[in-house]
């Protein structure tokens, strides 16, 4: 079932969110508050989370409050992943929380935390664990990333890509799984912290990988996770069809679900870290999905056609 609704990914991270065209995210904050807005319509039981921000900048934090956003909203959310990308140290995690508890009091879910394998496997076993003594019980949601490695030959979404160098290539390392499936060392350090600890998998359009997921994240005991419905994915060919293949797949856990990426024909650059060209779109894209994945009582559940195991 779907649990909670988060408005977009990481829009303080210019991989997601174009600061050029939205300089002082004004434009991300009315989106976020017709978007917060149209979710509780449709599902007032549904948390609304304000998209986890990547880096942990409570400065970020005080001027969407500032905005009136975070009065629209139930939960805020972090993205931490010191060993990799940021530059703070593993057990900072602490403080880093303590910032954005100084800027709001809004409960303060932890909906991306990883450590990659780029550098050798045993130093995402040791983070890993060391992730869990720090964070498990000190948030309402710890969840980890990913469960697959990220294919190379798919991308990474990032500004730079190659020209990042070693930052660019920890994307296709933070699985728990490779890149055929196979188990790394980490995925039993892991299953000894679910089901408090969640997981994060973002599935791409038509993912050949769902059904496999759903059988490991089962297998590990996983109740709680993340994924996301792409606004730009839904204007491509059978997009409801896959929306309802992934949801129905995914029916036996409590998901966060995340709307983001703008389709390029709408927004105000054909990209999708573009501002829409006119927000109550996005709002109303939300709204679509949590009336047809997470009707509120006074709707019924559109029935999903039943679909087989591949």
């Amino acid at each position: 079932m779907i649990e909670a609704a988060m408005i977009w990914n990481e829009p303080n991270n210019k991989s997601h969110w174009d600061p050029e065209l939205d300089p002082d995210w004004s434009r991300f904050a009315g989106m976020s508050i017709l978007a917060a807005d149209a979710i509780g319509l449709e599902n007032p039981a549904i948390t609304r989370v304000l998209g986890g921000i990547s880096p942990i900048d409570a400065g970020f934090m005080s001027l969407i409050k500032g905005y009136g956003v975070l009065d629209h909203v139930d939960a805020v959310a972090v993205h931490g992943f010191p060993l990799d990308w940021n530059l703070w140290q593993i057990h900072e995690w602490p403080q880093k929380l303590g910032e954005i508890a100084e800027v709001t009091d809004l409960p303060i879910w932890i909906s991306e935390v990883g450590v990659s394998s780029f550098g050798a496997e045993e130093v995402q076993v040791w983070g890993l664990r060391r992730t869990a003594e720090l964070l498990l019980g000190n948030a309402p949601r710890v969840q980890w990333y990913s469960l697959y490695d990220l294919p190379h030959a798919w991308g990474a979404t990032t500004r730079h890509r190659e020209v990042e160098g070693s930052s660019y290539y920890r994307h296709f390392y933070m699985g728990l799984l490779r890149e055929d499936g196979s188990p790394k060392p980490a995925l039993e350090e892991f299953v000894r912290h679910t089901p408090e600890m969640g997981l994060v998998q973002w599935f791409h359009f038509e993912d050949h990988r769902l059904d496999d997921a759903v059988a490991w994240m089962k297998r590990l005991g996983v109740t709680s996770l993340r994924t996301g419905l792409s606004w730009a994915d839904s204007f491509r060919p059978n997009a409801l069809d896959w929306f309802d293949r992934q949801m129905e797949a995914l029916a036996d856990f409590n998901v966060t679900i995340t709307f983001c990426f703008t389709p390029e024909h709408r927004g105000l650059q054909p990209h999708h870290t573009s501002p829409p060209q006119a927000p109550e779109e996005f709002a109303e894209f939300c709204a679509k999905m949590v009336r047809r994945y997470a009707p509120g009582v006074r709707d019924a559940a559109i029935p999903m056609r039943r679909v087989s195991a591949a």
